[in-house]
């Protein structure tokens, strides 16, 4: 399995931007597909985007398109998430995750995660 650490957040006012990084170990990165997943209070924990193992396919909850975009630096054994255009109901626990399965939106997919990093989203 590959280690996670998640950094990058924090709090900003609606309509800012922050980017998250999820730091990989292990030399196996590449071969992992990678997602990013969020849990709000109270609420269960749901897709947010996804990545390919090269990079090339993307794919998004409908709720962040055209907002968040998922990218991956296999060199750097990272992968990251811009966030623009964020809101309030964007607050939760971030978590980055590594899978074999490319573009998967279920949680039980994804079998290494990390640690999550707060993102609060003020109004």
């Amino acid at each position: 399995q590959v280690q996670l650490v998640e950094s990058g957040g924090g709090l900003v006012q609606a309509g800012g931007s922050l980017r998250l990084s999820c730091a990989a170990s292990g030399r196996t990165f590449s071969s992992y597909a990678m997602g990013w997943f969020r849990q709000a209070p109270g609420k269960e924990r749901e897709f947010v985007a996804a990545i390919s193992w090269s990079g090339g396919n993307t794919y998004y909850a409908d709720s962040v398109k055209g907002r968040f975009t998922i990218s991956r630096d296999n060199a750097k054994n990272t992968v990251y998430l811009q966030m623009n255009s964020l809101k309030p109901e964007d607050t939760a626990v971030y978590y980055c995750a590594a899978g074999r399965w490319v573009g998967s939106r279920s949680a039980a997919d994804y079998g290494s995660w990390g640690q999550g990093t707060q993102v609060t989203v003020s109004s």
